[in-house]
């Protein structure tokens, strides 16, 4: 597999292009989630979406080229943050959502995290999508601050969300513990207990 840039899977098609694309790429996540990154290969993906091998080499080229596009399409989805009228419980949702996405069996999310360390394009992608996903998510400060739950106009979004959903990955994903159903709102809580207490307020001219 090449790292090289692939301006092909770049481009976003309409008609039958579609059709294949999508057919595409839900071999690769099945692929990727039975088999991991280790048994992804252009023939076994081509073969399970009911495609010509050479569409799928002409079209992505390579492993890297699969993976890339795959988590491009993640960031096409028209997903919205939660929004349940409360820091508190808009974080929990998100949580939640979160938890769900790592539960599942077999987990694309993990696979993806885990494929990100073989490849450089997928890692560039990632951290793409989660920069996407992060900017997404920081109305729910904005609105936090609208309702007088922030403690001022200057707080780091970033930090507190990274710092709110930080435990679902590390005790499901690093540590591989049993899942606690509980974890979603005492993570979320945690954070909004930090937020009052100053944790994730900036001096205006580090905001800038």
């Amino acid at each position: 597999m090449t790292d090289e840039p692939d301006t092909t899977a770049d481009r976003r098609p309409g008609g039958r292009t579609a059709r294949i694309r999508a057919q595409v790429l839900d071999a690769v996540r099945a692929e990727l989630a039975e088999r991991g990154h280790e048994g992804l290969t252009m023939e076994g993906v081509a073969t399970r979406a009911g495609v010509h091998r050479a569409t799928v080499y002409r079209r992505w080229r390579d492993v890297g080229g699969l993976l890339v596009d795959v988590i491009d399409a993640a960031g096409e989805m028209d997903w919205q943050p939660p929004d349940t009228g409360s820091l508190r419980g808009d974080l929990t949702a998100l949580n939640q959502e979160i938890q769900e996405s790592l539960l599942v069996q077999p987990s694309v999310a993990v696979a993806l995290m885990a494929a990100s360390f073989h490849s450089e394009r997928a890692a560039q992608a990632q951290t793409r999508l989660w920069t996407h996903r992060y900017a997404q998510c920081e109305i729910l400060v904005e609105r936090a601050v609208e309702r007088g739950e922030a403690p001022s106009q200057h707080t780091d979004a970033r930090s507190l969300l990274i710092a709110a959903t930080a435990p679902l990955y590390h005790q499901l994903v690093l540590l591989r513990l049993d899942p606690d159903p509980r974890l979603p709102e005492r993570a979320a809580e945690a954070a909004v207990l930090a937020l009052r207490a100053g944790a994730f307020s900036v001096r205006r001219d580090e905001s800038v």
